[in-house]
């Protein structure tokens, strides 16, 4: 049986991951609203997101505090080199695991939700041997 302090930080540790996440997903859909609109706001990030504002605001708050983005009050949201990094490597990683779903036969609908999931569990080594399977099956056809 686990003691409560080790209870307790496999709480932190989830509580960290799912952190995480939230900050892979922020930052990912910020780059694309830049790219498609020319900037992200956060009336558009709770929008796409489907939360409040009020959320976005402090998601945001925090992601400036860990350096991924840099914001002032009514003025819209900018990543950082780190941010920047953090969202292509996040798009890459969804891109690869939505190509491999549909490549397997998931319904495309399935599939973006599946990936976008999945994004965030997968091992680098994992997203390798896709990564090579994908490239293969190319090259085969």
């Amino acid at each position: 049986m686990k003691t409560h302090t080790e209870r307790a930080v496999s709480f932190v540790l989830t509580r960290e991951h799912h952190l995480q996440e939230i900050a892979e997903d922020y930052v990912e859909l910020i780059a694309d609203l830049i790219r498609n609109k020319g900037e992200a706001r956060t009336c558009d990030l709770a929008s796409h997101l489907g939360v409040s504002h009020v959320t976005v605001i402090r998601t945001i708050r925090r992601l400036q505090q860990k350096g991924y983005v840099h914001t002032e009050p009514h003025k819209p949201i900018h990543l950082t080199s780190v941010g920047e990094k953090m969202a292509a490597l996040s798009k890459a990683r969804h891109g690869i695991l939505l190509t491999f779903l549909i490549s397997i036969g998931v319904p495309e609908e399935v599939a973006k939700i599946d990936a976008e999931g999945m994004e965030h569990h997968v091992s680098e080594r994992t997203l390798e041997a896709l990564r090579k399977l994908l490239y293969c099956a190319r090259v085969d056809s």
